[in-house]
């Protein structure tokens, strides 16, 4: 599946440091995915010993990443 990111995350990637190979990992290896009322998506995973959220919309044939706490 594709993963498409928006301008605002790719802004808090290279903020906080987190790549996209590391967005993919946690995606496919989350510590929980949590449902949101307005359709988004949150997965958390581990990062460099820190912990990291993954906003994100899933469609038929891609995800999008909306940010990255």
């Amino acid at each position: 599946m594709d993963i498409i990111y928006s301008d605002h995350a790719k802004k808090r990637m290279r903020q906080r440091g987190v790549t996209e190979l590391e967005i993919e990992h946690i995606l496919s290896h989350a510590m929980y995915i949590k449902k949101s009322f307005d359709g988004t998506k949150e997965a958390a995973g581990i990062v460099k010993h820190r912990a990291v959220r993954i906003k994100f919309i899933e469609i038929e044939n891609y995800i999008k990443i909306i940010t990255v706490m």
